[in-house]
């Protein structure tokens, strides 16, 4: 079978099944794993300055305003392609690849996914086994994500028996203005162990001003800005115009101001049961000891 991936997520999916030789064609946004480089790019970056996703590109789409590459994916002739199509029609979806291939490239197998749940994220995994012909390698997959979502939470819910209290926390998705947590992303933080004051379960990443965040008064403050690599983060965090009661907050207060890897949070595919691991130890360092990726997050030292 021929694959073609227009969603980074769905590109992770994919190789986790094993299926990296039947990917023809994949996002400008594709990154991992590394066996994927020499893979037909098909996509780009919409030209022109387009901001019809508002000041946040990335906050309702894995690659931002983009484009296909028309020829590219002819040239791909894929029999599976995989997509996401929102609800303004902002993204690459099911009718520009057919309007892209047209009647003489054939009928290919045209896939949507848009999860905003952990369970969405499995339900994905599934919906692309089945689609690849690979249904016994997705079940395997989600065995083992299973078991280590459970056995993280197992531990989150014995440590509470221990005394152990949830930290109220705020994570923010963007921050030039600041965007609270949504969809899976307070799923993942209440799983971990914490308390999300502003994200809200299932529902779009929204805009939150300073003011807000400074009257909930999280213990902990997450800055995860969407569509970024951590060290750009870092570099974005460091230019911000941060408020003149910035230092009233008790997360500042108390140092525990963190940067994380965006892109365990951002890509609904197997890494965010790592980005779950990571919010444990974050949480809770003496109950959760390297459950992190390496290198995958920093405190904000002032």
């Amino acid at each position: 079978m021929r694959i073609v991936s227009l969603l980074p997520s769905a590109t992770e999916i994919v190789c986790a099944l094993g299926l990296r030789d039947e990917l023809v064609g994949i996002s400008h946004c594709c990154d991992f794993p590394p066996e994927i480089e020499g893979v037909a790019v098909v996509t780009r970056p919409r030209s022109g300055g387009d901001r019809s996703h508002g000041p946040h590109p990335f906050l309702d789409n894995e690659i931002g305003p983009a484009e296909l590459d028309v020829e590219a994916l002819r040239i791909a002739r894929p029999d599976l392609v995989i997509v996401r199509d929102s609800a303004g029609g902002a993204d690459i979806g099911r009718r520009q690849v057919r309007d892209a291939l047209g009647e003489s490239e054939g009928d290919p197998v045209i896939v949507s996914l848009d999860p905003v749940s952990v369970e969405g994220i499995f339900h994905s995994i599934t919906t692309i086994g089945a689609m690849a012909e690979a249904e016994d390698d997705a079940m395997e997959l989600l065995e083992a994500l299973r078991e280590e979502l459970g056995d993280l939470e197992q531990h989150v819910v014995a440590r509470r028996d221990e005394g152990i209290r949830a930290p109220r926390v705020a994570m923010l998705q963007a921050l030039e203005p600041p965007f609270a947590s949504g969809r899976w992303v307070p799923e993942l933080v209440r799983r971990a162990g914490g308390w999300d004051v502003l994200g809200r379960e299932g529902e779009a990443a929204s805009p939150v001003d300073w003011e807000t965040i400074r009257d909930v008064d999280p213990e902990m403050l997450l800055i995860a800005p969407l569509g970024m690599r951590l060290p750009a983060a870092k570099r974005v965090f460091a230019r911000t115009q941060l408020p003149e009661f910035w230092h009233d907050i008790e997360a500042v207060r108390r140092g525990r101001v963190f940067i994380v890897e965006p892109v365990y949070f951002e890509r609904p595919g197997p890494r965010v049961v790592d980005g779950l691991g990571m919010l444990a130890e974050i949480f809770d360092s003496d109950g959760f000891v390297e459950t992190s990726p390496p290198g995958s997050w920093t405190p904000v030292t002032e």
